[in-house]
């Protein structure tokens, strides 16, 4: 059972990573120094649904590493 909580954790974080990849598309240290002009703006479409898919693999995420600390053999 521990090896595969492994394995799903594995394939999690690639996709954490992935996600975390694709919201970070406008940002970088261009904006850090020259900023966006303060304009707020809401997410829509795919940016929001990506948003909402990286909270939901995060807290997938986080409940299969509990599992992997309490399944842990020894």
């Amino acid at each position: 059972m521990a090896l595969y909580l492994r394995v799903t954790l594995i394939v999690l974080s690639f996709v954490l990573i992935g996600l975390v990849m694709l919201q970070a598309k406008g940002s970088g240290l261009g904006s850090m120094f020259s900023g966006d002009g303060g304009i707020y703006r809401t997410r829509r479409g795919l940016e929001k649904t990506i948003f909402n898919a990286t909270i939901v693999f995060s807290t997938v995420f986080l409940l299969v590493s509990l599992l992997v600390v309490f399944f842990e053999p020894g």
